[in-house]
């Protein structure tokens, strides 16, 4: 599998600029809102996606790892749905942050009432091209999100605080009973961010 390195380039820049946002701070409201303004450039413009992790499975959506930090202080994702594809009631028990690249996603947030049910909170949002949302168990961990686009594909990227393929979290019915599951990945490849070569090759060599 071969890449464009200037096509990737954002992407390359994108974890170069998280690895030193976490090495700087664990502070989550600080990573949530720098990560927010740094996700946001990424997804502003489209081209830089491998065309292997932008495709849709026709019964379910992708997820598909574009980066794994070492220490797996977060990983960045592609998540492709096909038309009318939706999760199920779900948390992430980590921080995170969803960019639209392409198409559009509907989110549902939910909370858990008196009687431990769960139920609906707040209006449904509808998020575009280039616009972020973020989630994580202090500011509402918990929903369901949907391709909001019947007859195309929709691309979001996503950033989580773990190897969030790893990470063992839950889905919920709506009576509130949670059932565990480990999400994995929908490949077993990554991107390879790191081949330079051509441009090193035709850099001019110092006198």
């Amino acid at each position: 599998m071969t890449y464009d390195a200037d096509a990737i380039a954002p992407l390359r820049a994108f974890v170069v600029a998280m690895t030193r946002l976490v090495e700087r701070s664990r502070d989550e409201a600080v990573l949530l809102d720098e990560g927010r303004r740094l996700l946001a450039q990424l997804v502003s413009r489209d081209g830089w996606l491998p065309p292997a992790f932008s495709r849709s499975g026709a019964d379910s959506y992708r997820q598909y790892l574009l980066h794994a930090d070492p220490l797996e202080r977060f990983s960045v994702v592609s998540f492709v749905w096909g038309p009318g594809q939706r999760t199920p009631i779900h948390d992430h028990t980590v921080w995170g942050l969803v960019g639209i690249l392409r198409g559009a996603e509907r989110c549902r947030r939910y909370l858990r009432a008196d009687d431990g049910r769960l139920r609906a909170h707040g209006e449904e949002t509808v998020l575009r091209p280039g616009e972020v949302d973020a989630v994580s168990p202090r500011i509402g961990d918990v929903h369901v999100v949907a391709n909001a686009l019947d007859d195309a594909p929709s691309v979001s990227i996503h950033v989580y605080g773990a190897n969030i393929g790893a990470v063992r979290r839950h889905v919920y019915d709506e009576s509130g009973t949670a059932t565990l599951f480990v999400s994995g990945y929908s490949s077993d490849v990554v991107p390879n961010l790191w081949d330079r070569s051509a441009a090193a090759r035709a850099a001019p060599v110092d006198a």
